[in-house]
């Protein structure tokens, strides 16, 4: 039986959508909607600079990022073979939406540390 890397790109889109359906809401709503409206303080410069030292945070967000990214592409590439009816560039298409998710994550890592 021949492997694939499909099981692992699932598992990938999984997690991004479990990151995108808990997380991004929580952030969206802190820094989107509570903190402009006044309901809650803005955290202080020294206490972001402290909280983005650390290793586990930057960790975190880099996970986040990833995740997101790689639900994004899994999710661009079956719409647009599905919906566009090019399923035959099948290739192309997840190693352009792939490839996109892991430069993407590089870019992060790399702005990140």
């Amino acid at each position: 039986m021949k492997r694939t890397v499909e099981p692992y790109l699932w598992l990938l889109f999984s997690g991004g959508g479990v990151v995108a359906a808990f997380v991004l809401p929580v952030l969206v709503l802190l820094f989107g909607v509570l903190m402009p409206l006044g309901l809650v303080d803005w955290p202080t410069a020294e206490h972001l600079r402290a909280l983005a030292g650390n290793v586990l945070v930057r960790l975190a967000l880099l996970g986040v990022v990833v995740l997101c990214l790689f639900h994004a592409a899994h999710r661009i590439r079956f719409t647009s073979e599905e919906l566009l009816g090019i399923a035959r560039f099948d290739l192309v298409i997840a190693v352009v939406c792939y490839g996109g998710a892991v430069a993407g994550g590089v870019v992060a890592a790399l702005l990140m540390f």
